[in-house]
């Protein structure tokens, strides 16, 4: 699987990141949702053990295998430049318009 960037993605990436060592964990979150689960890019301390490494560079990505088929191998996340969301995209479509981080360091 591979994530493409763009500079401002990358920067606002790091601004999540704040300076600190962190994992960036693609998951579909269910919980108290009332759906099917909603996209996030959670910010976690390291890997659960049914994580697996997706990205290393120039950030590692993650995410669970489970949740790995809901995924295309080629995506690119891009940053809004006027709001704190991303949009997460692929060749064969729109997976989040407005993708939010959520740290759980």
């Amino acid at each position: 699987m591979q994530i493409q960037l763009d500079r401002v993605t990358t920067g606002r990436l790091e601004e999540n990141l704040g300076g600190k060592p962190g994992y960036l964990k693609l998951f579909y979150d269910t919980e108290d949702c009332g759906c099917n689960g909603v996209l996030v890019i959670q910010i976690v301390d390291r890997p659960n053990d049914t994580d697996i490494v997706i990205q290393n560079e120039p950030f590692v990505f993650v995410c669970d295998r489970q949740q790995e088929s809901l995924f295309d191998s080629t995506m690119t996340l891009q940053a809004e430049e006027n709001y704190p969301s991303y949009k997460l995209t692929s060749p064969s479509g729109l997976f989040s318009s407005n993708l939010r981080v959520k740290d759980l360091r």
